[in-house]
């Protein structure tokens, strides 16, 4: 679980190391300005792992959209053989 601490925007200038160490440790900062929030730093480890997560989410969605095309009679099931033959040829193009 995240622990968010809210800092001034100046500490980005003065005191970046600690701004950094907080970041290491997995927690968020909350990048304030006159008082209101700006905008929230996370590790880079940290939003590599909300892309992972929100790549996910993505997929899960189409997979739902393409079920919903099936059970509504919309989609054509093409053979896997031929998918992969059509993705070989996409692919030779473009090496040349």
């Amino acid at each position: 679980m995240y622990n968010t601490y809210a800092r001034p925007a100046r500490d980005l200038r003065n005191n970046y190391a600690d701004v950094v160490r907080m970041l290491k440790e997995h927690n968020q900062v909350l990048i304030t300005n006159n008082g209101k929030g700006e905008a929230v730093l996370i590790s880079a480890e940290d939003y590599a792992g909300y892309e992972e997560y929100l790549h996910k989410q993505y997929i899960i969605e189409e997979l739902k959209k393409t079920q919903a095309e099936i059970d509504a009679g919309k989609a054509e099931w093409i053979p896997a053989e031929e998918v992969f033959a059509e993705a070989r040829k996409i692919i030779e193009r473009k090496k040349k």
